[in-house]
């Protein structure tokens, strides 16, 4: 009998109840028909006749003892649980906290990123303040090309061999990578990237590009139709097909202009395609074999093939975006729509 006294004391010492239900818990445990103070006043029939007064105090007040302590908690709790009622108002509208969403131009920059790195293809990346070898003179650009006219390029020092200006395609990243290499090089270059040009709903002075690059050897023009027509299935659908129009590039030869089937008509032509069923996506070649060379690679022993499209163009094909400025807004109503891709 006393090691259940002092076990039930100990409880008692130690109960710090947290709702309502616990309380009612420790009094059914307690005091219950089958509780640990009920079962003490059974055995107490058991004791001896001298022991009677003893034994029977002290059940009394062990049994005052839990019945105030469950009085007391219960009353604490409600009280605690009324003064919670009094300052919460339940005819207050709900707030609602606004999550945020990713900008349309993030969200096809990683669907990208993740097609060609599916593929196989590294990232690699490079500064946006560049030097006119980087941007132009590896690159093929003959020293009098339109290009390195101030009307096209942010040039922030002139007074130099090798003027410093903002790079106006990720091209520069290529070349900084096959000077640093050995090939095979296969990577994608993302970037931002400025032209000097009057900003309107289809052009502006600040984009985004997605470069590639594949140097090994025994690379062929079909290794490239086959990789574009992979990225525009992915992109997409599974029903998209490729056309490639002969173009020019300083730095590809033989080059061409990428166009895909409208996805909205199905090629069959509409507003967005201007009636033709195409819309074009990239520009690509085979890398000339000077450019090669003025990186350090043997032309003779490597060939390869480059790509480059703009982020925001593939964003506007996608979600048919009619005006590139929405971009660079910050319109909530415009970037909400995106917020569950």
């Amino acid at each position: 009998m006393r090691k259940t006294i002092d076990h039930i004391l100990q409880q008692l010492e130690g109960f710090r109840p947290g709702t309502l239900s616990q309380v009612e818990e420790f009094r059914v445990q307690m005091l219950g028909k089958k509780g640990m103070l009920t079962r003490l006043f059974e055995d107490f029939k058991n004791v001896e006749p001298e022991q009677k007064r003893e034994w029977g105090q002290l059940l009394n007040q062990l049994k005052t003892k839990v019945q105030e302590a469950v009085k007391t908690h219960k009353a604490q709790l409600e009280q605690k649980q009324e003064g919670a009622a009094a300052t919460d108002d339940l005819t207050k509208p709900a707030s609602f906290t606004h999550a945020g969403s990713r900008h349309p131009v993030s969200l096809v920059l990683r669907e990208i990123l993740d097609i060609y790195a599916s593929m196989g293809f590294a990232i690699a990346e490079g500064p946006e303040i560049e030097d006119d070898r980087h941007v132009f003179s590896a690159l093929n650009f003959a020293p009098d090309h339109p290009a390195r006219d101030m009307q096209d390029t942010f040039f922030i020092n002139t007074n130099t061999d090798n003027p410093i200006l903002l790079r106006t395609h990720t091209s520069s990243v290529q070349v900084r990578t096959m000077e640093t290499k050995i090939p095979p090089i296969r990577v994608v270059c993302p970037g931002r990237v400025f032209r000097n040009e009057a900003i309107s709903a289809r052009a502006h002075c600040i984009f985004h590009q997605v470069e590639g690059l594949y140097i090994d050897k025994n690379v062929s023009f079909a290794d490239l139709k086959q990789a574009i027509l992979l990225f525009a299935r992915r992109m997409f659908g599974s029903s998209a097909r490729i056309r490639l129009r002969p173009s020019y590039f300083p730095f590809t030869e033989p080059s061409a202009e990428v166009d895909v089937s409208c996805n909205i008509c199905g090629g069959q032509g509409c507003n967005v395609c201007k009636n033709t069923g195409w819309l074009e996506i990239m520009g690509a070649g085979m890398v000339d074999p000077s450019v090669l060379e003025a990186s350090g690679i043997d032309s003779q022993k490597y060939s390869g093939y480059a790509f480059g499209m703009g982020v925001e163009r593939i964003a506007m094909l996608k979600w048919q975006i009619k005006d590139l400025r929405l971009y660079f807004e910050n319109d909530v109503k415009f970037l909400e729509q995106f917020f569950l891709w």
